[in-house]
């Protein structure tokens, strides 16, 4: 029949011209007539997210889950609403829940294997594109990336940003209650032991602040306190803190501070990056001439650097010496501790003390 028309056909088509606005429409009066069943409900779906309505389109989606719990393509349709929104972790489960009900769905599998790379779990995204019968270009191309990220000698940021994403809720009751984390308050002690508590107020930079624990140490120091952290959710709960002045997004490698300021922490954040030079070197361009650089680190016996057992970064004391040289600083203390416990068992570390010797950049 020639004159059939099939309106989640002419849909589909109109998203890909980039009309999502008239698709919806058109979706929109069709489910008004009460037609129409779980292909409509993924073709509304796509739809509003195609017009930039996401929310809508995780209601819609969550609506027709409660109404198909059983139907394995709904669950993709809200995996698929709940990234759009960022709910990176509920997307997950529910690619997962799909493939649960419908093991041999492509489109789940596809949609977990990517929604991992987005976590930055390399493995775990290779472990499900291992399952699909083909290579594709696209998966091809996203091979190639998981390629990328397990010859980084750096932890992928999308890894960092969605592990503390997941950890922000309860954060410092598991760190502090369960693991011993110390690492501040070595800081603010190598810090006296300096002299740096003992001066003028000082402006600071709080690299990796996370839920603003060094921001607590340090804030009677402070005559300004500004933190930068890869995670969204726990940039957030350092704002709730109400220690710092400014707090916002970003990745501390290729930091571009807006001021010059006296002192730099890092506590507990350069273990989850191996080469070290592209963060010194920001810090020394952070820092005016005579500034001090604060972090702790992961211990590592014998030379350079290298990831341990739990995807933390350790590095060794002749690296670190080496690096701190190349980029203009000077080691003025330079401590063993133990920045947190694993396992009821203390974590060897370094507490480091650098000053910049003269301005650069």
């Amino acid at each position: 029949m020639d004159d059939y028309f099939d309106p989640l056909a002419k849909a589909t088509a109109l998203i890909e011209e980039g009309k999502a606005e008239t698709a919806l429409a058109l979706l929109e009066a069709l489910h008004g007539t009460g037609r129409g069943g779980l292909l409509l409900q993924h073709a509304r779906v796509t739809a509003h997210i195609a017009a930039g309505r996401t929310e809508d389109a995780l209601a819609i989606a969550r609506n027709a889950a409660s109404l198909f719990p059983d139907a394995a393509s709904i669950a993709v349709t809200l995996g698929e609403a709940l990234l759009a929104n960022g709910h990176l972790a509920t997307a997950i489960g529910e690619f997962q829940r799909s493939l649960r009900l419908d093991p041999q769905s492509l489109e789940a599998r596809v949609f977990l294997g990517s929604a991992w790379l987005e976590a930055g779990e390399a493995e775990k995204a290779a472990e499900e594109f291992a399952k699909l019968p083909a290579v594709t270009p696209s998966i091809a191309k996203k091979l190639a990336e998981i390629e990328a990220m397990r010859t980084r000698p750096r932890s992928d940021p999308r890894y960092i940003r969605h592990l503390f994403d997941q950890f922000s809720a309860d954060y410092d009751e598991r760190m502090i209650g369960q693991l011993g984390y110390g690492a501040p308050q070595i800081l603010r002690n190598l810090a006296e032991l300096i002299g740096l508590a003992q001066g003028e107020a000082l402006t600071i930079l709080d690299l990796g602040c996370g839920t603003g624990l060094s921001g607590a140490a340090f804030f009677d120091l402070a005559a300004r306190l500004d933190g930068i952290d890869l995670s969204p959710a726990m940039v957030e709960k350092a704002k709730a803190r109400g220690f710092y002045d400014d707090v916002r997004v970003g990745d501390i490698e290729t930091l571009d501070a807006a001021r010059s300021y006296d002192l730099v922490l890092a506590a507990d954040t350069l273990v989850y990056l191996g080469a070290l030079s592209p963060v010194f070197a920001a810090a020394a361009k952070a820092l005016g001439e005579g500034g001090v650089f604060l972090f702790t680190v992961e211990r590592k016996d014998g030379e350079g650097f290298a990831l341990g057992p739990k995807r933390r970064w350790q590095h060794s004391e002749t690296y670190l010496r080496d690096e701190a040289a190349k980029a203009g600083f000077e080691v003025t203390g330079f401590l063993e501790c133990s920045p947190r416990s694993e396992a009821g068992q203390p974590v060897e570390g370094f507490a480091v003390a650098l000053a910049l010797a003269e301005k650069v950049g």
